[in-house]
């Protein structure tokens, strides 16, 4: 069975040109949605991708910052909206690790009508993940994992595929040398690259612990994966970005590189 990467936003926390990234896992029997960037526009993202509320009961939340879970508060409100008109069967699981869980709930608690947030612990579940907890998504076999960042309580994961390969998401900051276990081998590195190493001096990953195209590249080449995948990047190269940061990651990694677009689908 294939599963499909809908990759619905690509852009940092200060893009204006894409949506900040998230993006969906898809199967014919399951739909994943992780993050949701900043704010109302995850709705536009998913009707152009032709993806329709009813179809996602779950949702990882990788952390707190405003550009991954405003976005799911916005999910989460026209989700409780069709169950109260009774047009969504079943339930919707929110998981994440215990802050981002904690600032979903306060949020929605706070701007949401009771009647939509009425339905927390019973159609919609807010359900805190622990450090290399393993669980079930529909079709999916995962692991979370603290990513040791030191702004934000952050978790990645590493999802076994139905055909049996590996994804890992390293959420939006470089990899932690005491998370490369989880990484290692991977059939599929998710991995953000806030610019091009050549613009450094202009954009300051470092200062913000942020990875570059390179530094990626460098990582996915020494834990041996097989594909890389390059998102939450600045949008001031958009034209060219795929070319751009295709051959710098290129100059550390031999295997194969993603630089996707938003809306843009990669069979996995």
């Amino acid at each position: 069975m294939q599963t499909e990467l809908i990759m619905l936003g690509t852009g940092n926390a200060a893009v204006t040109r894409c949506y900040n990234t998230c993006f969906l896992l898809r199967t014919p029997r399951t739909t994943l949605l992780v993050d949701g960037g900043g704010g109302n526009g995850i709705l536009r993202q998913l009707e152009d991708a032709q993806v329709d509320l009813n179809e996602i009961h779950d949702v990882f939340l990788t952390h707190a910052h405003t550009d991954h879970v405003l976005g799911a508060v916005w999910v989460l409100r026209m989700v409780a909206q069709r169950m109260v008109a009774g047009k969504y069967d079943g339930m919707l699981r929110v998981m994440g690790n215990a802050r981002v869980i904690r600032v979903l709930a306060g949020i929605c608690r706070l701007t949401l009508p009771d009647k939509l947030t009425a339905l927390f612990d019973d159609r919609i579940e807010l359900l805190e993940v622990e450090d290399r907890e393993e669980f079930t998504v529909g079709d999916f076999a995962m692991q979370a994992f603290d990513i040791r960042s030191s702004k934000e309580e952050q978790f990645g994961f590493v999802a076994e595929l139905p055909d049996g390969q590996r994804l890992a998401c390293l959420g939006d900051e470089p990899c932690n040398e005491q998370c490369e276990r989880y990484v290692e081998d991977v059939d599929w590195l998710m991995c953000e690259a806030f610019c091009l190493y050549r613009d450094r001096d202009r954009f300051k990953p470092y200062e913000k612990h942020h990875s570059t195209a390179l530094d990626a590249g460098r990582l996915a080449g020494r834990l041996n994966v097989g594909h890389l995948l390059l998102y939450h990047t600045e949008d001031k190269t958009l034209p060219d970005r795929k070319r751009l940061y295709t051959e710098e990651a290129a100059r550390e990694f031999g295997g194969e590189i993603h630089v996707p677009d938003d809306l843009e689908k990669i069979i996995l």
